[in-house]
């Protein structure tokens, strides 16, 4: 049985925010009395992972995501709850568990903008008071990784977007974390970029058995690194469980895609399924995913085809597919 390594219990962080009324009449009234509001960025959730896992974190903007992940790397404190991580309550902010932890946050930047990289490494070493030999074999080795040995001398700000992300992500690993909190690694990031990290990601969490909590915008991320997901809306928790069964549960519909022999228009199609694209013999339809075996054997059997093929709706589409599902119920 795998060891459980964070723990949260009915976590809260509320905020208390501040409402001014528009215009300087408003600004006037201000200095006299003030309207506050709270707002409740996180709203009793609870879920354990165990070592090793990668489990995305996700949702919409504004769901809580970034607040739980400085909660559990000590940067805020919750208003309520508990947190465990690898046996350490994160905002004693104690030595031995900064030494074993790890956040990324792809918005920020912890790398010297004016020095090589090179130099952020070496501060990071002191820092968590690395041994020379193990930092040199991690640097080597991360560096190998990802290809950037030939930059490391290089100023970080004359380095690519691609570039300085490798490089932050060597920043956060030299100490050889076992948690990793990873919020937007690959955004901003290219296509290739994005492929790049995730399989480092995956490298790095099959050879150090790093538990990883992924939070990210691109479902390919998603879909690539993650089992489990964990969705949050509005500071709840709404979902936790497997990815499959997110598809299995919210994906309504799925696609045949295809392409006909000549002779077939795209008004014959129609009674068949919702017309997504046709263009030179080759169609798309979206249809409701228990009858999508059944209307596929139909046009097999009605017209030419040459190709066929049923595929799962998008991650993207999915999750949308629950967040509207969500926000429907609440207005009824």
């Amino acid at each position: 049985m795998k060891k459980t390594v964070i723990k949260i219990e009915n976590l809260k962080k509320y905020f208390k925010v501040y409402k001014k009324e528009p215009g300087l009449i408003g600004s006037i009234k201000s200095l006299w009395k003030r309207k506050y509001e709270t707002v409740k960025a996180v709203d009793d959730i609870s879920f354990e992972i165990t070592q090793g896992e990668i489990v995305g974190f996700i949702g919409q903007n504004g769901a809580g995501k970034t607040t739980t992940l400085k909660m559990l790397s000590g940067l805020l404190y919750p208003t309520a709850g508990k947190i465990d991580v690898l046996g350490f309550r994160p905002w004693d902010r104690k030595p031995a568990f900064q030494k074993q932890f790890s956040l990324v946050m792809g918005q920020k930047n912890q790398l010297w903008w004016d020095l090589p990289a090179i130099e952020s490494f070496y501060l990071n070493k002191a820092i968590y008071e690395i041994p020379d030999k193990e930092f040199d074999i991690t640097l080597e080795k991360l560096a190998t990784i990802l290809d950037v040995k030939d930059i490391l001398q290089i100023q970080v700000r004359k380095l690519s977007l691609g570039q300085r992300m490798k490089c932050e992500i060597i920043a956060a690993l030299l100490h050889s974390p076992k948690v990793l909190f990873l919020d937007e690694p690959t955004i901003g990031l290219d296509v290739v970029m994005q492929k790049i990290l995730r399989d480092f990601i995956k490298i790095y969490n099959k050879e150090f058995g790093a538990t990883i909590i992924l939070t990210s915008h691109y479902m390919g991320d998603v879909k690539e690194l993650c089992e489990r997901v964990i969705i949050i809306d509005k500071g709840s928790k709404i979902f936790d469980g497997k990815l499959d069964d997110i598809i299995n549960k919210y994906a309504r519909n799925k696609i045949l895609s295809f392409t006909l022999g000549n002779g077939t228009s795209e008004n014959d199609l129609k009674e068949y399924g919702e017309i997504k694209s046709f263009e030179n013999q080759r169609a798309t339809l979206i249809v409701p995913r228990i009858q999508a075996t059944q209307i596929a054997s139909k046009i097999l059997n009605k017209f030419k085809i040459i190709d066929l093929n049923i595929e799962e709706a998008s991650i993207e589409a999915v999750i949308r597919e629950i967040f509207g599902d969500k926000n429907n119920k609440q207005e009824k």
